[in-house]
This record gives structure tokens, sequence and C-alpha cells, in this order.
């Protein structure tokens, strides 16, 4: 490891996720006061001491929230004889047709007054008096009325920052402010020696271009602030299900208002304030308004939802009593900044290749200072002697100071850090039109070394488009292709087999069959319960309600248990558990099963056998299979108890087809030659899920499947030898997930990616170092955990990210390449000059340019290139791999000494070697070496868009922003050299000499296609962590 890289390794080191302060804190200790810019160079990195704030508030507010929770409860108790808070009825309130004043509404549940509840008729004498239905819930044409008296439901947040903000931010360069000063005693002593205007123009060249920079500087930064509100408000797009106008509606949080009747399921956050009308086993998470780890359960005894809580188990419907600014948590989140988002490791160890750039710059600048001046007092000295002093000497020093900042702010790389911002704000951006909005900015750069993705299957690999493909019932197995085949199972069982069958579909369903404004059936719920109620439906022929059966208790599906339950009481008395789930799981519970008369009978050992192979040969068609099964139970039963695990009653199984996703294929094989190893984890069957695998690609001859429960049973050691192996986990648990992320990262330092939908996915996707959760099937509670969200839940589309992230990653490269390239050629020109000739060939208005071309306009031209099939075609680059690599070093060290050549040519001999000869030679060559080093650049900005292929051509039609750069400088320079010598220091150059400009500048191509024929180690193409060879080589990388 070179003495760069163990530096940055030891300063500049941050892991992807999760940084610990100590860690943030010690890279910013390193950077230290050699910053031009700290507004500006840190606008992007969390202020910590704001941060450490925010969570003493959050901490403030959560334990009075905690203490009118806890504490407030006791004391309403004895509150009668206390005077309370009287709330008037306003004339505004009746004319809109309410009976009840918002603050009182809003105190009722915020602080759990359970006594002015009852005060006001209970939760039904509420939804009264704000005019709201249970079954209808509100009419849309009220929304405006309701938000004018009860508030919108948003809170109070800060205003964007101005452009002019951004100019401001620009401005606090410490160089660009000495520079100005500079300018101004340059202005005034030129004016004092040489009169106006001339005396004017040096110092007037240097604010201009100031003017410039700053101008071009607050113009991208303001439209990356821009990308990233953009970004911003998409991530805040929540949708929730709501009751309105008596049809099933669903509906961005935002419009949401007071009445609305709102359909709570696991995973939802609640999205306002509201009153529990009815549901089962509602338990929410407090912990995010009050601190509580404890979850609370919710009933109508308790019927207090608050505004932020997240719903752990159950589902149920909520009348919304406060929105926005009248709840607790609108109240949280005015109160908090917005903190920064964490700082990216790419942003970070940029910032230390700034900072050892930087003190180079400041010792470079110094010296040539120091030479300048000391070589102009000896020659004055020698010539009128130290003590005649004229107003032009002051002149000259004053140039010299200005040329010296000058190499500072050119040598100093600002704009390092920043590109990694702009490339990321540019990639999130294309991103979001390919359906993957980013979260968290060092995802998209993280996603570009994963080595490892598990995936789900159902819904991502899948299409999650299911129907009941099959079915067993009654020891017969029918294939339900056509409505014959319905037809036939209508005529092949029992009529009491199929009151049973229809009671469990749709009496045990999380699903909802909900009537549209135009009267059409639709079925709301998890694509699996929506094709086995779609089933029911086309059986039963009517809208699947079953008013002879009354749920008494519901336990809702869980991941962990793989199962879901429901009682319900019959018409005599007795009462009935329906279980439906994973096959296995169910059939297990059962001893006795449904026949064709629809009688129970003892289940044989040879009929387990037969169900089993039945199950199994659904799977190995690549079907899901559920089972679903029923027990008697008397009236005594344990309220608090769970649904028994034993004494079933096998109904069906359940044969589900849900088609691989078109294009997951082509996807796992891309994947596969980018050294990314794809694992599905799932908790289907296991023969589902290898013959899904096995269609996507995913499951090889040499790959393993493996059950959840003999995976979390082996030991470390066997998990060392048998996790590199997996290519299937099924059965799989949540914990199982978990476990094989943290064994992947920690044992074999894999960089991991992982989808998720589920609330108990959460620990797996904050475990990992990049979290992708699904946005149609995921809950509120997995993309709060997720740094990715795949809108369309499509595996291709996580290919995409790992694509772009590869491409911010390599792009970023190519900046840094390039970049020092113009520090060590700037730095060296002048410092050599100063040290000869006692003169800078590159005066300060010339190098602000050259600043600019290399600092914002190279990070636009090179930091947003789209990323090329050849990106995937690579294995990932692996935890602790050098940044600037040897290939890199190659391209740098050799444009630098060709430029060196060319350059020093052009100054030590150009006059003699192109015949330049009167009384401006020495202006028309320093012009012609600015106007060559400009062209170098411009091609050695070609150049860099490849850093080990010959051909940097390949893809540059197509890229309109780097071609518009390379215009736009070109034009630049051609105005600079030709209309404004005056204040930058040139002269008009005729045809021929910017023909040899334009030249030597090309000349940098056919050297750096010499320079990739050199061959040199390359960290990044070496054996892959994931066993993968790198591709041979061919014509595709010239």
């Amino acid at each position: 490891m070179d003495p760069v890289e163990r530096y940055l390794q030891k300063h500049f080191d941050l892991p992807s996720k999760n940084p610990s302060e100590e860690a943030q804190r010690r890279w910013r200790s390193a950077v230290g006061t050699l910053v031009k810019n700290r507004r500006r160079r840190f606008r992007m990195v969390p202020d910590l001491e704001r941060r450490q704030q925010d969570e003493q508030t959050r901490r403030s507010i959560q334990e009075k929230i905690r203490i009118a929770l806890y504490v407030q409860k006791a004391a309403i108790i004895f509150s009668d004889g206390a005077h309370k808070k009287e709330y008037q009825l306003t004339e505004d309130i009746m004319n809109a047709g309410f009976s009840i004043n918002p603050d009182e509404l809003a105190s009722i549940t915020s602080k759990h007054d359970m006594k002015a509840l009852k005060m006001h008729g209970g939760v039904d004498g509420i939804s009264k008096k704000i005019r709201s239905e249970f079954d209808r819930g509100i009419s849309a044409s009220d929304l405006d009325k309701r938000q004018s008296i009860y508030g919108i439901n948003r809170y109070a947040e800060k205003p964007a920052r101005s452009f002019w903000s951004f100019v401001w931010d620009a401005l606090q360069d410490m160089t660009l402010i000495i520079l100005m000063v500079c300018a101004v005693l340059s202005a005034v002593v030129g004016l004092a020696s040489e009169g106006f205007p001339k005396g004017m123009y040096d110092g007037l060249g240097i604010i201009l271009s100031i003017l410039l920079v700053v101008m071009v500087t607050a113009i991208s930064d303001y439209r990356q602030s821009l990308q990233f509100k953009e970004l911003d408000n998409e991530k805040k797009k929540i949708f929730i299900h709501v009751t309105r106008d008596g049809s099933r509606q669903k509906i961005s949080i935002y419009d949401l208002v007071v009445g609305d009747i709102v359909h709570l399921s696991i995973g939802d956050q609640a999205p306002a304030d509201g009153l529990f009308i009815h549901g089962y086993s509602l338990l929410l998470d407090e912990s995010s308004l009050s601190g509580e780890s404890d979850p609370v359960y919710i009933s109508k005894d308790k019927p207090f939802i608050l505004a932020g809580t997240k719903v752990q188990d159950g589902s149920a419907k909520m009348l919304v009593t406060a929105v926005g600014m009248r709840t607790e948590w609108g109240r949280l989140m005015s109160t908090l900044s917005e903190g920064g988002e964490d700082e990216t490791p790419l942003q970070v160890k940029l910032n230390g290749v700034a900072t050892i750039i930087g003190k180079i710059g400041l010792v470079f600048a110094t010296l040539t200072f120091v030479v300048l001046l000391v070589r102009f007092l000896i020659e004055k000295c020698l010539t009128v002697g130290l003590f005649k002093w004229y107003s032009t000497d002051a002149l000259t020093i004053v140039n010299y100071f200005a040329t010296a900042v000058t190499i500072i702010v050119v040598a100093v790389p600002e704009g390092l850090p920043l590109a990694v911002t702009l490339s990321l704000a540019f990639a999130m951006k294309q991103l979001m039109k390919e359906k993957a909005l980013v979260r968290h900015l060092s995802a998209c750069e993280t996603m570009g070394s994963a080595g490892t993705i598990c995936t789900d299957k159902t819904g991502t690999l899948t299409t999650n488009h299911m129907v009941v493909d099959k079915i067993w019932i009654s020891e017969v197995s029918k294939s339900l292709a056509d409505n014959n085949s319905l037809d036939g199972l209508n005529s092949d069982i029992s009529s009491t087999t199929l009151t049973l069958l229809l009671q469990g579909i749709f009496e045990n369903t999380s699903a909802e069959v909900v009537k549209d404004k135009d009267g059409t059936q639709t079925v709301i719920g998890t694509p699996t319960e929506r094709a086995i109620v779609e089933f029911g439906l086309t059986l039963d022929g009517h809208d699947g309600e079953d008013r002879t059966c009354t749920k008494v208790k519901v336990e809702p599906f869980n991941s962990d248990k793989k199962k879901m339950a429901v009682l319900v009481s019959l018409p005599n008395g007795t009462y009935r558990w329906f279980s439906k789930g994973a096959s296995e799981i169910v059939l297990e519970m059962c001893d006795m099963m449904v026949d064709g008369d629809g009688n129970s009978i003892p289940i044989s050992e040879a009929q387990r056998k037969n169900i089993l192979d039945t199950i199994n040969s659904f799977a190995c068609d690549a079907l899901r299979t559920l089972c679903l099964a029923y027990k008697e139970v008397d009236e005594d039963f344990d309220d608090n108890a769970e649904s028994p695990t034993s004494g079933f009653t096998l109904i069906c199984i359940f044969g589900i087809k849900d088609p691989v996703r078109p294009g997951v294929k082509d996807a796992v094989k891309a994947c596969m030659s980018a050294g990314i190893v794809v694992r599905m984890v799932t908790g289907d069957n296991i023969n589902t899920a290898k013959a899904i695998a096995k269609e996507c690609g995913i499951l090889t001859d040499d790959g393993i499947a493996i059950e959840g429960p003999e995976f979390r049973n082996k030991s470390p050691e066997e998990m060392r030898d048998l996790i590199p192996k997996i290519q299937v986990m099924a059965r799989s648990l949540p914990l199982d997930k978990h476990t094989l992320v943290t064994n992947l990262r920690g044992m074999f330092r894999e960089v991991v990616a992982v989808t998720g939908d589920g609330t108990n996915d959460a620990p797996a996707l904050h475990e990992s170092d990049i979290g992708l959760a699904m946005g149609i099937a995921g809950t509120e509670v997995a993309k709060e955990s997720a740094d990715v969200i795949v809108l369309d839940d499509n595996f291709t589309t996580i290919i995409n990210v790992a694509r772009w992230g590869r491409a911010v990653y390599i792009n970023i490269q190519k900046f840094v390449q390039f970049q020092l390239t113009v520090n060590i050629v700037a730095l060296v020109i002048n410092f050599v000059s100063a040290c000869i000739t006692g003169s800078a060939p590159l005066t300060a208005v010339q190098l602000l340019w050259v600043n600019m071309i290399m600092d914002t306009l190279g990070a636009l031209a090179l930091a947003t290139e789209p990323p090329n099939d050849d990106m995937m075609k690579r294995p990932p680059v692996g935890r602790g791999e050098s940044f600037i690599t040897k290939v890199m070093w190659r391209n740098i060290i050799g444009q630098s000494l060709y430029q060196l050549v060319v350059l020093g040519a052009l100054m030590f001999g150009g006059e003699q070697l192109l015949n330049i000869k009167g009384a401006d030679s020495k202006s028309v060559i320093n012009t012609l070496i600015f106007n060559s080093f400009v062209f170098c650049q411009v091609f050695n900005e070609i150049n860099s868009r490849e850093m080990q292929k010959i051909n940097v051509f390949r893809g540059m039609i197509s890229n309109w922003i780097f071609l518009g750069i390379i215009a736009v400088t070109v034009a630049f320079q051609v105005v600079i050299i030709e209309f404004l010598g005056t204040f930058a220091s040139t002269v008009p150059l005729d045809w021929q000499l910017w023909l040899v400009s334009i030249g030597l500048g090309s000349i940098s191509l056919i050297v750096g296609a010499i320079l990739k024929c050199i061959p040199v180690e390359s960290g990044g193409t070496s054996a892959s962590p994931n066993g993968y060879a790198p591709l041979p080589s061919g014509p595709d990388n010239i």
C-alpha cells in the first residue's frame, strides 16, 4: 500500500453505513484548517453539534410526551374538581357543520383523555360531531372545509434556500477574498502609476474572473440542491388506504383530513392522531414518539392512536381526530432541523486527497512567492538599490502575491468532495426514472461495490400477479386452468366441503372485497391473499360475505410463525378456528382431513405421505403451496391464548402460480458477469424455491439449497464452510436472513445488499451494507429501514442501482485522475518558471479560468457519465482497496510529464522553435503557453473518459453534457484569447499558433493510448472474492 493510501486509510476511512461519531470527528480533525471555503466544502456534511442538539431536543420532547401519556392518565382520575380548559365553538366551526373545537378534539387523543371522550359520546359521538360515518367515511366535497377548520396534514418545514444564499456561500472562499483584496490593491496602485483605464485592467480582470467562478459555482450548487429537494419530496410520498364516499381509496398522507377512516395494517405508520374504531390484535410501537420500547395494545377500551407510531401487529380502522401541527408528532418533527445526511465514504476519502494536495500546494505557493520576491529584490538591489521604491514595485509584489494565492486556489481541490455529491445527485435523479428511490446518498455509492445480493423471491424475482393454479381437496388434485375446471370442482366436492372451503377463504383472510365508485368489485390485500379470495369469489359467485359467521379473534399472518388464524362463532353457538399458512407447518398441526362427503376422517400414514407428495409436486411446478385447516372448539376458550397448534382438520392445499418476471434471468446473468453472487432467501417451500431459482439461473450445479431451520442450527465453523455455497435458503425466518447477512459481512468481508418488504425484515435491512425495500409490497417500517426503495419491486431495477453505483465510483476516479494531472502541471510549471525566469507564465486570471475548467466544469463533464455495459463485466471493488489505483497513477504521471515537457519547451525555447520575433514576442509566447495548457486539459478530459481502454470516444456523442462542457470551454477560451486580452494578459494569436496549441493538446490522446499499453497491476481486476475470474480481454477492451 502506497503512503497516500496508508494516510487515507488511517485518517479518512469511514464505514458506508452507521458511522460512529468518533470516526466522523477523526476525519474532520485531519482536514484541519486547510479549507478554502468551509461553508461550501462541508455543505453536504452533517453538523455534528447541531445533530447532538437535535437529539437532546428530541429526547426532551419525548420525555414530555411520555409524561403526558403515562403520568397524566393518573392525574385525570383525580381532576374532577380541577379547573378544565373551556373550548368555544366558533361561528366558522358551526357554519361548516361541525360540533367540536379542533383543539379540544386534538387534546382528547394527545392527552388520552378517556373522560372527555365519554363526555362526547365515545368514538361514535365524535364521529357524528365531525360528520364522518364508519362505513362511508367523509364526503370528498368537504375536504376544503375540513382543512380550513381542522388543518392540513403537514408540519412546518424550513424554507428552501434561495439561489443568492449559494452565491454568498461561494463568496466565503478565503482565497477568493484574498484575491479580491489583491485585485483592489492592484487597481489602486495601477491607477496611481498608469492612470485610468489602463491601471484598472489587472485588478478588474481578477474581480471579473472571481465573479465568473462564483456564479458558475453557485449555479452548479443550486441545481444540486433542487435535485436533492426533489428527491427528498419523493421520499416523503407515503400513501394510505382510507374510506371516502363509501369506497376504499388510496391517498397521499398529505391529503388526509380530520374525519377520514384510515385502514392500518402491520408495518404501517399512523399518519395522524386518531381513535380506534375496530380491529384485531392491534399492537403499536410508540418508541419514536415517547421513547418507550414496550409496544402498546390498542382496543376499544384504549382507543388512542398517535401519529408517528408504528403498527407492530394486527390491523384496525381508525377515525382521524388531529392532523399536522395539532399532533405531537407534527410538533416534534417541526422542532428538529434536518441534521444533514451522513457523509459518504468517497466524500471523506476525497476530503483526504484534497487535504494532501492542499498541503503540497500551500508549500509550492509559498516557495513560488518567496522565490519571485527574492529574485525581484536581488534584481532591484543590483539595478537601482533597495532604498528607491516606486508604485510599480508595489504593483509587482501584489501581482506576485496574487499569483501565489491563485496557485493555492488551483492546488486545493475543493471540488473533489463536491464532485461526489454532484455525481450522486445525478445518479439518484436518473435512478428515479428507472424506478429506484435512493434514500441515503452512501447507498448509491456502496451499491457499486456489492459482491452479494440476498434477494426475496416473491414479487422481486416473480411478477407478484398470483392465481390459484392447482388445488388438492377431498383427496383429489385438480388443475384450475379454465372455467370448466372450476365447474368440475363444484360438482366433485360435497356442499359441506364447499361451505367449509368458502368459510376458510373469506373468514381467514387479510384481504377485503371492496366496491369501487363504478360499482365493480376489487380485492385489496397482499397478492397471495388476493389470489385465494379471487378464487373463492369465482367459486362462490357472490361477494364473499358470509353473515352466518362472526369473527371473534384474529391472528394476522406472521413471518416467524408462517401462518395466520381466525376464530369465528357459528350460528349454533359453537366456535371454529381456521388456520392457513405454510403447507408443512399447517399439515403438521392436522390429524384429520375432510373426505369427499365432507366428513372428518383421521389421516393415515399413507394419506400423509400422499399429501406431502402432492405438496412437493406442486412445489416442483414452481407453485407456492398453502394449506387451509379448521378446528371446532368449545365456548370456554381463553381470550388471551394463541390459536391451537394441533387437532386441526385439513380442508385443502392451494398451489399458487407466480411467474418469473421477464428479464430476471438476464439480470442474474449480468450479476454473475459482474462478480456479484445472487442468493435467494425466501419463506417458501424448498422445492418451490429451487424450481424458481433454477428458472432464474440462481441455483447452479455447484450451489446448494438449504432450509432455514437447518441453517440456524449450524455452528460458526460449519457456517464458514457452508455460506459460500448457499444459493437458496427456503423456509427462512427474518432472523435467518439477518444471520446470513451478518456472517457474509463479518466472516467474508463481503459488501452485501439485501431486499426486504416486511416489518420483520427491518433488522436485516439495517444490518446490510445496502438495504433495498420493495416500494409496492414493502411496509413503511421496511422502507424506513432501507437505503433504497425499489419502486417497481423488480430485481432488474436492483441491477440498475448496482450499475449506477459503479458508474459513480468510476466517474469520480476519472475526475480525480484529470484534476491531479492539472494540479501537478500548474504547480510545477509556475514554480519552475518562478525559480528560473523570475515570473510565472500563468497569471491569476488565467489560473482562475483553469481552476474553473478542472473544478466545476470538469466535475460536470466527468462525474455525470452514464454507466456502460462494460462496468458490469468486472469484479466489484472490495473493502479496503485503493481508491487511487496504479492505473490512475500511470496515467497521471505520464500525462503530467508530457505536458511539462511541452510547456517547458515553449517557455524556454518557444521563440526560437516557432520563430516568434518582435516587441510582443514574450506576450505571444506566454499566451501560447496558456492556450496550449488549456487545450492539453481539454484533450486530457476526453482521455480521462477511459482509464484503461484506448478508445476514449465510445459513447461520447450520446453524452450531451460532456460535449456541451467541452464546447463551452473551447468557445470561452477563444473569447479570452481573442477579445479579453486586456483583462487576461493575453494577445490574439494567428491561425498557425492556434493550430500549434490544438495540435499539442491533441497529442495527449496519442500519449494516453501509449500509456494504456504499459502494463500495470490493477487491484480492481484481481481475483474476485466471489471466485469469479476476470473476463478475457478482446476487441471490447480497446
